[in-house]
């Protein structure tokens, strides 16, 4: 049967399921199916199905041209209904890992799908699970789960891990164009995993296990969280010695050797950089391992909303004005520029933290025309239209967010402060006096 399996990968003649369809599991998707693959997308969110199947795009980097053309295939379906996935020969899990209140691992949109997906599994079928997650999820978490189909892992079911490196709005580098990890327990699970991932990748990286794998994201994602880290403790500093450590870290980059930038901000946004660290750190206790580094680096980055808040009290206190009672307009909504992902943003503190200390709080975001309700989050608010009568009427405008295509210049000239967190200002040569870095 594993030959079996084999040959229909290879030969592009299986149907894959791809399981969330959000931000990792549509460009999957796409990849799949421009490969020659029949599809089938399952999410339980049922617009999600509904918009695709209507050749609507709901995630804005991605033209609603390519859902139109995905359509067009006759290849593709989407739907609620997971006894769909009988029809599957290859099943990819691509669900949130979020962290509880107590920043622990939340398993349970693994957990949940594994569990409705199980009872409709066939002999000779693979399941790749690409959420970002600790060593030892696919054996530990999901292979137990799926086997309760009556099916034995490894013998007539075979499970590997392929992190995603999805990065929203990267124009340079397109889904496939990204080097494939892929691990398995197995050498019949790692060879059709390979098969499944070379027909739309341009390149497959094995490597032994899928707790290496798993360990290969974590691993990435904590190299930034750490290097932001430094650039963000550097920034603190910088302020205090009245320097500016964007020109610093400028300067430093001439070097062509040993330095790679990184720059400071408001705090980690996204789904996977403020969120991994803590996957690995818990994992580790059980090894009786403490993570001293990583969890610094997670109380530094974590701490930066409370940061840019305090500059800007002083900087209103400078003037003689309270937080209590300020109109504040928050500038960004989104966790990183030119995208609509609002992901762990810091936005949503920033503004949290401002509304607990009294300030009446408008955002502006060209591409979140307004907020819904997430698990840590519901603000209830719209996106308030840029103009230079909106931008007198706050006593403080917080850049949060970088995105390219905000006149900066004309945010300056009418506002009567600027907190940059961005370095956004960078250009602007008139109203300097009225920006602060944060």
């Amino acid at each position: 049967m594993a030959h079996s399996l084999l040959d229909k990968l290879e030969r592009r003649d299986a149907t894959v399921g791809v399981v969330g369809l959000g931000y990792v599991g549509l460009p999957l998707v796409l990849a799949f199916a421009k490969a020659g693959f029949r599809l089938v997308g399952f999410d339980i969110d049922e617009r999600k199905p509904k918009a695709l199947k209507e050749g609507r795009s709901y995630i804005h980097h991605i033209p609603a041209s390519e859902v139109e053309e995905l359509v067009a295939t006759r290849r593709f379906d989407a739907t609620t209904d997971y006894s769909r996935i009988a029809d599957c020969d290859a099943i990819v899990v691509c669900v949130p890992t979020p962290l509880t209140k107590a920043r622990e691992p939340d398993m349970s949109f693994i957990v949940d799908t594994c569990e409705a997906i199980a009872p409709h599994l066939k002999p000779d079928r693979l399941v790749v699970l690409e959420s970002t997650t600790y060593p030892g999820t696919t054996l530990e978490v999901m292979n137990p789960i799926l086997e309760k189909s009556g099916l034995k892992v490894g013998h007539d079911l075979f499970t590997a891990f392929s992190p995603e490196r999805e990065d929203p709005g990267n124009q340079r580098f397109r889904t496939v164009q990204v080097p494939k990890v892929v691990g398995a327990d197995d050498e019949v699970a790692r060879s059709a995993a390979e098969a499944l991932y070379r027909s739309a990748f341009e390149r497959v990286v094995p490597v032994s296990s899928t707790r290496a794998a798993e360990l290969t994201k974590l691993t990435e994602n904590i190299f930034r969280s750490v290097n932001i880290a430094l650039a963000n403790e550097m920034k603190m500093l910088c302020d205090r010695m009245g320097i500016d450590v964007w020109e610093v870290i400028d300067a430093a980059a001439t070097k062509p050797f040993g330095f790679m930038p990184f720059y400071p901000g408001p705090g980690l946004g996204g789904h996977c950089i403020p969120i991994d660290p803590f996957y690995l750190t818990w994992k580790a206790r059980e090894y009786q391992f403490s993570t001293r580094f990583i969890e610094l680096a997670g109380e530094i980055n974590t701490g930066m909303p409370h940061y840019v808040v305090m500059r800007l009290i002083d900087a209103l206190n400078d003037r003689g004005q309270a937080l209590k009672g300020a109109r504040v307009l928050v500038l960004g909504l989104a966790y990183k520029r030119d995208i609509d992902d609002v992901r762990e943003s810091p936005a949503f503190e920033v503004i949290e933290l401002l509304e607990s200390k009294g300030a009446i709080v408008d955002y502006h975001d060209p591409y979140v025309p307004r907020t819904h309700k997430m698990r840590r989050h519901d603000l209830g608010l719209e996106s308030v239209a840029l103009t230079p009568e909106t931008l007198a009427r706050y006593e403080a405008v917080v850049i949060v967010t970088d995105h390219s295509n905000v006149d900066y210049a004309e945010v300056v000239r009418h506002a009567k402060l600027v907190i940059d967190s961005r370095n956004a200002t960078r250009q602007v040569t008139v109203g300097r006096e009225r920006i602060v870095k944060a």
